[in-house]
């Protein structure tokens, strides 16, 4: 990989970090506060605060993170895919921690924000925000 390909992948692995953290704050927060506040289950509120930090991270990824457009369609509808995916296994994770295993929400979290940020870059930038050319090769 060239020194200019290293610098992009590097800018992109921040920018992605930081609106990562920052989404994922919002999921937390509003997550936490929906069922301390509100009475909402643990996954009701997990779901509420995934579904709220899905437009920070989207918005913020396509245009900073990946410089895309926004409102592409099939650009869109990939990202839906791994956003889908990514809710899938939060509230499995959250239902496992949770509801099963009996954990205080808070730490029910824990493994929410720390596995779906790594699995969110690699499907992200490998298709949800690939050029065209790219996702055509892996299919």
């Amino acid at each position: 990989m060239s020194l200019a390909g290293r610098h992009t992948q590097l800018r992109q692995l921040a920018m992605f970090g930081i609106i990562g953290v920052t989404a994922t704050a919002a999921q937390a927060a509003i997550a936490l506060w929906t069922d301390a506040r509100i009475g909402l289950p643990p996954v009701a509120a997990n779901g509420l605060g995934y579904v709220c930090s899905c437009s920070i991270s989207f918005l913020g990824n396509a245009w900073l993170t990946f410089q895309r457009p926004a409102l592409h369609g099939p650009t869109l509808l990939r990202y839906a895919g791994v956003s889908i995916a990514g809710l899938a296994l939060s509230e499995a994770l959250t239902f496992l921690f949770a509801d099963l295993l009996g954990w205080p929400f808070a730490f029910a979290l824990i493994p929410v924000v720390t596995l779906l940020p790594l699995l969110s870059f690699v499907l992200s930038k490998s298709y949800a925000f690939a050029d065209r050319e790219t996702v055509g090769q892996a299919s």
